[in-house]
């Protein structure tokens, strides 16, 4: 009767998009969705059930996301809007701000952008902003 939405990632492929693909246009997909090869345009998860955005080390998109689950080796130009979990491995480079509600970064990973972490409630004082360290 009642049906209790799901957080869990979605555990399997459905779609590939092969390395030496370049596609211009925007991408809306289901299920789970592999990037070998290059985005030019917009990545939606349609309909509001868990999906999973995988980027391989030679993958690129330029343009925004918007997905449940994302992880990342490759390179990103746009705002990313990440529902649950946001995986960003070594070799990724993000260029734009990133929202988030849990994210793991592995040692290597860049981020050129903002931080913003989805607590439910638009709240801009909790934004992370990361700075470049100063030597002494």
């Amino acid at each position: 009767m009642f049906r209790k939405k799901s957080n869990k990632p979605q555990n399997r492929i459905d779609s590939l998009i092969g390395a030496g693909t370049v596609i211009e246009g925007n991408i809306s997909f289901t299920g789970g969705l592999r990037v070998d090869g290059e985005i030019k345009g917009n990545v939606t998860a349609a309909g509001d059930q868990p999906s999973t955005l995988v980027l391989s080390e030679q993958a690129r998109i330029d343009g925004e996301i918007h997905v449940s689950h994302l992880v990342v080796n490759g390179s990103i130009t746009g705002p990313v809007y990440c529902a649950e979990f946001l995986e960003l491995q070594a070799h990724s480079r993000v260029k734009g701000d990133v929202h988030y509600n849990t994210l793991e970064m592995h040692l290597g990973a860049v981020v050129d952008g903002r931080l913003v972490h989805n607590s439910g409630v638009a709240d801009s004082s909790k934004t992370v902003e990361l700075k470049i360290a100063s030597r002494f």
